[in-house]
């Protein structure tokens, strides 16, 4: 296997990719930070449940359960757009945190106080790393 030089990018592909073939669930190498924004995505209804298998001597894994409208099969997930890039990092000041479609989507923000979005960095008045937009 060849080394990935981004890995948010890959996961963010990955689960993009899942949508776009329709699948249910989708499996990606486990990170850290890779854990905390599934957590997220969770928490804010973006995703169905995640699950973390680890393994020995092993990264592990993570199988996460997209999420889609009942009826019309339509995902949850709109849209996945990678904003730091590991060429060109982007960061935001506590006072200019970016808003994703007016509020209605979020950023994932890298901070000091962990992996959050961009409404609970307003709060904490925190800036950070813009890892993704989801929506």
């Amino acid at each position: 296997m060849s080394k990935v030089s981004d890995p948010i990018a890959d996961y963010l592909t990955r689960v993009r990719n899942a949508i776009l073939a329709k699948h249910r669930v989708v499996d990606i190498p486990a990170s850290n930070l890779k854990r905390e924004i599934t957590k997220i995505l969770k928490e804010k209804g973006y995703i169905l449940n995640y699950k973390f298998e680890d393994d020995k001597g092993y990264q592990g894994n993570i199988k996460i359960a997209l999420k889609y409208h009942p009826e019309t099969n339509i995902s949850a997930i709109k849209g996945l757009e990678r904003i730091s890039k590991p060429g060109l990092r982007q960061y935001c000041h506590s006072t200019n945190v970016p808003r994703v479609l007016n509020g209605l989507g979020i950023a994932v923000i890298s901070t000091s106080k962990g992996v959050i979005t961009d409404k609970e960095a307003r709060e904490q008045k925190v800036g950070g790393e813009v890892l993704c937009y989801v929506y």
